[in-house]
């Protein structure tokens, strides 16, 4: 009786279970950073940069794995703020509740604006989501309950479950992090499953992805809506921890700020967007004493950034790494 030798892993085996493992210590280090961080950093800040990070990832699952470059996406994370605002102060839906409301009404706007965004291609896309983007910005601006200009502030955290009280700062953030973690698994799932690869193959070669039988557009949509969705779990969030719902979060810059936290992180790449909308934020909370001219930092930095990092952050580093020594 003979030994039958064991199969040799392939080298795309390998490479895979090596992108794993480092995935899995950069989560763990990740994790840990983010649940020490109140303890030497200011709780709210923290809980910005988590809300954002999301909002980064679920931009990234469209542009960086989709192809899709959408101009319009403030429109979620700001209509699912005002809708969970709006159920938290005037409904009095417990915060969990209030959160569903929003991240339901951003997959309900998703689903529609996909549905008219897929029908075009490349600057078309983008300029359709720009223009649908700046029609909820007016609806807004002139609809009785979202408080116009002033917004919809003094929203209530209230109760987790009518249990647990979210107006300590610890508690909020701990519910912050596990909303984002979610999110973050969430979105991680979805790049790894087959549903990931097909639309990696539809970024790369759309016309060899129908030619295999694929139906690119239904796939563009679920990506659209899913992003669509986690931009407004991510703005739901934003509006009970700053107990505010305003115009800033629909406003067109909105979408060029994450536009530049995903190309500043790493298009593409799962931890860039993560790390793109922590600098952003950082620069913002701590160049606010420069007033006008944060803009004009900010788009230095990003002009030096995108020259000597073209792959962003995090796709440099990746790439060092795969160098040999």
């Amino acid at each position: 009786m003979t030994d039958r030798a064991s199969p040799v892993p392939s080298a795309a085996a390998l490479k895979r279970a090596a992108e794993l493992r480092v995935h899995r210590t950069a989560f763990i280090v990740m994790t840990v950073i983010l649940v020490v961080a109140p303890a030497v950093v200011y709780p709210v800040f923290m809980m910005k940069v988590m809300c954002f990070a999301l909002f980064a990832c679920a931009f990234n699952l469209l542009i960086g794995f989709g192809g899709l470059l959408s101009f319009g996406h403030a429109m979620f994370l700001g209509s699912a703020g005002y809708a969970s605002a709006h159920a938290a102060k005037v409904w009095g839906l417990t915060p969990e509740l209030a959160i569903l409301f929003g991240t339901g009404c951003a997959a309900l706007l998703s689903l529609g604006a996909g549905l008219l965004a897929i029908r075009r291609q490349g600057i078309y896309f983008a300029m359709i989501t720009l223009a649908l983007a700046q029609m909820v910005y007016f609806f807004s601006l002139q609809a009785p309950f979202t408080g116009g200009e002033d917004g919809i502030q003094g929203v209530p955290r209230g109760k987790l479950f009518g249990l647990i009280g979210l107006d300590n700062q610890l508690v909020m953030y701990a519910f912050v992090l596990a909303i984002f973690l979610a999110g973050f698994g969430l979105i991680y799932r979805a790049i790894h499953s087959p549903f990931g690869q097909v639309l990696k193959a539809i970024r790369e070669n759309e016309a060899r992805a129908i030619s295999l039988g694929y139906d690119t557009d239904r796939y563009k949509l679920l990506a659209f809506v899913l992003s669509g969705t986690l931009a407004g779990l991510a703005g739901s969030t934003k509006a009970l921890v700053f107990q505010l719902a305003s115009l800033t979060d629909v406003h067109w810059s909105m979408s060029g700020e994450v536009v530049l936290m995903t190309l500043l992180g790493g298009m593409g790449t799962v931890f860039g967007p993560i790390v793109g909308a922590a600098v952003i934020i950082t620069m913002q909370n701590y160049l606010a004493q420069l007033g006008a001219w944060v803009t004009v930092v900010q788009g230095v930095i990003f002009v030096v950034c995108v020259m000597a990092f073209r792959r962003g952050l995090i796709g440099e580093l990746g790439h060092w790494l795969k160098k040999p020594l």
